[in-house]
């Protein structure tokens, strides 16, 4: 397996050409020590920088946000897997995270490639009165705003999320709220993000996913939070047919389409998939 010492960008769940979430790319032969990749995740500035090393029959990999170090980051992962097609050639390739072991497979081509993760185990619980109160009052939103199909809950995917389910497209547009308000809401709850979705039919959903607890505003696209909601909706007996389109970063002007596919095992992998396009190095 060959190792690179650059740090690749890599634009993840793009729409087409356009948009995308970018992530950093190091593959190295060996990880660098925690304080030098938090620093290098810093300097690069996008949501995550993903760090791998050759391990047993696959690799090694950290996630870190300019804020600090993440269990599982769904776009990083797909550029991993771009990367890791361009430099090995097609192929899946397991990932040993701090707390899971996962794959990520890559297909490249010429501006760039495709590629599909599955995620650690899914698993839900109601979201408490009362943290639905202080995220809505984040938000500037009421109970009214919410779409009483999807309750609002607490899902992981290999990252915790609050996924809060609004009943119009216009309200998840007008989304606005203080990043250090947010920071602080995130981090005493252990939330990589909070999930606003609106399902405009049962198997398309738009979302957008404020990510403070990472010194980030908003994330363009979220592969971890994705496989949060889908687990999620088939704990709700959603009628996802299977499958589901999110739409997400159009109100940021960066285009994101994450394709998940949902098997009917309850907490099994969510399979995430998505294009992604070079942004130079």
């Amino acid at each position: 397996m060959q190792t690179i010492t650059k740090v690749h960008k890599v634009a993840a769940f793009t729409a087409g050409e356009q948009g995308g979430n970018p992530a950093g790319v190091m593959i190295r032969a060996a990880l660098p020590e925690e304080p030098a990749m938090q620093r290098i995740a810093a300097e690069m500035g996008y949501s995550e920088t993903v760090f791998a090393a050759p391990h047993e029959d696959g690799w090694r990999v950290r996630y870190f946000s300019p804020d600090g170090e993440v269990p599982f980051c769904g776009h990083a992962t797909i550029a991993l897997g771009a990367v890791l097609a361009q430099q090995n050639g097609d192929g899946i390739f397991p990932l040993t995270t701090n707390h899971a072991r996962v794959t990520v497979e890559g297909r490249a081509h010429a501006n760039g490639a495709h590629a599909a993760l599955q995620s650690p185990a899914t698993s839900s619980a109601p979201a408490t009165p009362t943290l639905v109160r202080e995220a809505l009052a984040l938000f500037g939103y009421t109970l009214a705003d919410l779409d009483d199909r999807i309750p609002p809950a607490v899902a992981n995917g290999g990252a915790q999320h609050l996924i809060l389910a609004l009943q119009s497209r216009d309200k998840l547009r007008a989304m606005r709220y203080e990043l250090n308000a947010g920071r602080e809401l995130m981090r005493r709850y252990g939330f990589a993000t909070i999930s606003l979705i609106y399902a405009e039919t049962p198997q398309r959903f738009h979302a957008r996913n404020p990510f403070a607890s990472g010194g980030v505003y908003e994330d363009p696209a979220t592969g971890a939070a994705a496989a949060a909601l889908a687990g999620y909706l088939r704990d709700l007996d959603w009628p996802h047919g299977g499958a589901i389109d999110i739409i997400q970063g159009e109100d940021m002007g960066a285009p994101c389409h994450l394709q998940v596919q949902i098997p009917s095992e309850r907490g099994s992998s969510i399979r995430v998939a998505g294009s992604a396009r070079w942004l130079g190095e």
